[in-house]
C-alpha cells in the first residue's frame, strides 16, 4: 500500500483526497492516514489540508523500493528491489538470496555497507546515505566463460547514466572502474555461481560515490565523487533508475550475441585506456605497452614494446596508467 500511495501522490497534479485514495486502493482512510504519517517520519514533505486532501511537496533522497519502482522503465532488472539500511555487502546478500531462489533481475540495495568488496578482495568505502551500493541478480542463459563480460556491460551503463544525469565527462577504466577527471567514482564486481556448462546465477555489484564530501588521505589521489567533481549534490534515486534502465538495454543486446558485438563501438569510445600507455600486472608477468582497443569478447589488446599485440583477459590482472591511476 505504501508504494501505491507514493505513486498516487507523485502522479497527482494538485491535492488528492483521502477519499479518492481510499476508493482507488480499497482501504480505510484511517489506514491511509497512518501511512501518510509514516511517510512524513521518513522525510516526505506532505501537506495535509482539510477538504482538499494531501499534496506531496518533496521526497527525500532515500533508496527504498517504493521510490525506485516509481517510473522505473525496465522489464527484468529491478522487477524486484530489496532495500536495506545497512548490510555488510550487497553482493554477499545478493548471493545468499540467489541461492534461496531470488528471481532473475532482483536488485539488492543498501544505504550503507560495512564490508563492501571491490575487485581482487579490496575493501570498498561505503558511508551511509552518500552513495549507491547495489547488486543485481541475473540468471543469463549463456556459457560461463562469457559471464565476465557483464562487468563491461554494467560499466558502460553506469558511464552513460552518469554522463546523462550529471553532465560530467565519465569514462571507463577497463575492466571495472568508472572515472571522472582521472579519479575513480565507481567500481564494479561480478561474481558467478556455475557448473561446467551452466550458470546458476551471476551477481553484478555496482558501487557509485555520489554525495561523498571527502575521502581518507590514502584514497584522495585515486577516488572522487560526483559531488566533488560536479560541485553539487545529486539525487541518487534518479541515477539508480537510469543506470538500471540503460543496463537492461545493454544486457538484452549482450544476450543476443553472448558478447559485446552490439555495444563494443560505444564501449571503446568511452574507454579511457584506449591509446594510453599502461602497465598490466598479472599472476605470470607484467606487460607494458599502448592500449589498442577492447574486443567484442571484452579483452584488452595491448601493443607491447616489441610491437606485438598481446590479448589481456580481465581475470587476475590490474591495469594502471604509467603516468597515473588511468
Amino acid at each position: 500500500m505504501k508504494e501505491k500511495i507514493i505513486q498516487l501522490l507523485n502522479e497527482a497534479d494538485d491535492y488528492i483526497s483521502g477519499e479518492e485514495i481510499s476508493k482507488q486502493l480499497g482501504v480505510s482512510r484511517t489506514a491511509i492516514w497512518k501511512v501518510i504519517n509514516r511517510l512524513k517520519e521518513e522525510g516526505y514533505e506532505i501537506e495535509s489540508v482539510t477538504r482538499k486532501g494531501y499534496r506531496l511537496l518533496s521526497s527525500p533522497d532515500i533508496l527504498n523500493s517504493e521510490e525506485l519502482h516509481y517510473n522505473l522503465n525496465t522489464e527484468i532488472i529491478g522487477n524486484k528491489i530489496i532495500n536495506f539500511d545497512k548490510l555488510d555487502s550487497t553482493n554477499q546478500q545478493a548471493k545468499k538470496l540467489a541461492l534461496e531462489g531470488a528471481s532473475n533481475g532482483t536488485v539488492v540495495i543498501a544505504e550503507e555497507q560495512t564490508a563492501g568488496k571491490g575487485r581482487r578482495g579490496k575493501m570498498w568505502v561505503s558511508p551511509p546515505g552518500t552513495g549507491i551500493w547495489m547488486s543485481a541478480i541475473l540468471r543469463p542463459s549463456v556459457m560461463p566463460e562469457n559471464a565476465s563480460m557483464l562487468t563491461l556491460v554494467a560499466g558502460l551503463a553506469v558511464c552513460k547514466a552518469v554522463r546523462e544525469i550529471t553532465n560530467l565527462e565519465a569514462s571507463i577504466k577497463w575492466p571495472n572502474d568508472i572515472v571522472v577527471n582521472g579519479k575513480k567514482i565507481c567500481g564494479l564486481l561480478t561474481e558467478m555461481n556455475s557448473e561446467i556448462d551452466f550458470i546458476n546465477f551471476v551477481v553484478v555489484g555496482i558501487g557509485i560515490n555520489v554525495n561523498i564530501e571527502k575521502f581518507p588521505p590514502e584514497l584522495d589521489n585515486i577516488a572522487t565523487s560526483l559531488m566533488i567533481e560536479g560541485n553539487q549534490s545529486y539525487q541518487r534515486k534518479i541515477l539508480v533508475k537510469r543506470t538500471l534502465e540503460i543496463f537492461e538495454d545493454y544486457y538484452k543486446k549482450y544476450l543476443e550475441t553472448e558478447d559485446l558485438t552490439k555495444i563494443i563501438e560505444e564501449y571503446n569510445e568511452h574507454c579511457i585506456n584506449i591509446g594510453r600507455k599502461v602497465r598490466v600486472t598479472g599472476r605470470k608477468q607484467d606487460i607494458t605497452g599502448n592500449v589498442k582497443c577492447v574486443t567484442n569478447k571484452g579483452e584488452l589488446i595491448v601493443t607491447d614494446q616489441q610491437g606485438e599485440d598481446i590479448v589481456v583477459t580481465s581475470g587476475e590482472v590490474s591495469v594502471r596508467g604509467i603516468y597515473g591511476y588511468v
